[in-house]
């Protein structure tokens, strides 16, 4: 079973830059407010889960991809964010 995808604020502030939105654009793409995107990402609160759904759905029709995690306790990579293939 796959595991459902998580957004660090890392990430979606990564995410925006490869797409050179800002917070105002990712917020009117997602159908959510600018001070929540600024709020997450200053880490001064978390989202909800159907809030973070939508950010998630609105940075990969944009074109990235979030990259989680590898938890194999070993010397795995965190998490990250890349553009998508143009294929």
């Amino acid at each position: 079973m796959p595991h459902a995808k998580i957004l660090l604020p890392a990430q979606c502030r990564g995410a925006r830059g490869l797409l050179s939105w800002s917070q105002g654009e990712l917020a009117d793409r997602a159908g959510v407010s600018r001070s929540t995107v600024k709020d997450f990402e200053t880490e001064r609160h978390a989202l909800h889960h159907s809030t973070e759904r939508l950010l998630i759905d609105a940075l990969e029709a944009g074109g990235v991809a979030l990259i989680a995690p590898d938890n194999d306790h070993g010397a795995g990579a965190g998490a990250g964010v890349r553009l998508k293939s143009a294929n």
